[in-house]
């Protein structure tokens, strides 16, 4: 199979109209509908249902979508990290999640820059969620990834530290002056109800908490008192004035991990990853 008949294929499975798909990648619907036909005869399978009124996946073209989509994002990636090889000094990408790694960051960053030949290193600030597949996609060579709120699923990792958890309340709150809490503590709040942040597939868990993308605006929805949220102690640090973070004792500890593609070879992310296991 050509990467083109998979992006022609994965165009018509996602509109499941011929006119919409052609249109979606620029061209004529009749070679497109060409291209389809060919593709389901070597394989020797229908991939699509056709009717007057729809197009439908057939389960074999359900299995299709889903192994295409990880072809085509593979060819994406290398097509990305072979042209970042290519230059004279090739760069680096870490995506790490908006507000989190603070003092971690810093001190990574300064110790690989003091490093003989250290590449540039550009920061990806990215949501909840998005690192794994910002790695596997090329636009990120390494990541700071939060177990076990993060998945690691097909990448290969390296500890860096283990951390407890705070809850983040409003300064007003009766809770804020104790030198500790339990989860059932704050998980039974009814005026905060524990905030609420977005799956791998972007949907939302249900309840009554705030939905929320980043810490900027959990903060700003907890100062006003609309919710509240556990949270790895280092991202707690450094808090605005009326918010106050207070420990958890029985919330799960928090593993901060280094993660990166298991086929990477730029000598740049190796020596990051040194770096940081080091520190």
């Amino acid at each position: 199979m050509e990467t083109r008949e998979l992006r022609y294929f994965v165009a018509v499975a996602e509109e499941l109209h011929f006119g919409r798909a052609a249109q979606r990648l620029g061209i004529a619907q009749p070679p497109l509908s060409r291209t389809i036909s060919q593709l389901e005869r070597r394989l020797g399978t229908t991939l699509l249902e056709r009717t007057s009124r729809r197009v439908a996946l057939t389960e074999a073209g359900a299995v299709l979508l889903a192994e295409a989509r990880a072809i085509l994002s593979a060819v994406t990636a290398a097509e990305r990290r072979t042209r970042r090889a290519a230059t004279a000094r090739p760069g680096l990408v870490l995506a790490v999640k908006a507000g989190t790694g603070g003092e971690l960051l810093t001190r990574l960053l300064d110790a690989y820059a003091a490093e003989p030949g250290a590449a540039t290193v550009d920061l990806l600030l990215c949501e909840a969620h998005r690192h794994r597949q910002l790695l596997q996609d090329g636009q990120a060579d390494v990541a700071l990834l939060h177990l076990p709120f993060d998945s690691t699923n097909g990448l290969d990792t390296e500890t860096l530290y283990t951390e407890g958890q705070v809850a983040i309340l409003p300064a007003s709150h009766p809770l804020a002056g104790r030198s500790r809490v339990r989860m059932a503590d704050v998980t039974t709040l009814p005026a905060l109800p524990p905030a609420r942040w977005p799956g791998p597939d972007g949907s939302y868990p249900e309840g009554p908490g705030a939905e929320v993308r980043n810490l900027t605006q959990l903060f700003q929805l907890i100062a006003l008192g609309r919710t509240t949220v556990v949270i790895p102690e280092s991202a707690g640090a450094d808090l605005r004035r009326d918010l106050v973070a207070v420990p958890v004792l029985d919330a799960p500890p928090v593993t901060t991990v280094i993660a990166w593609p298991p086929h990477s070879r730029l000598r740049p992310v190796a020596d990051l990853i040194r770096v940081a296991t080091s520190m």
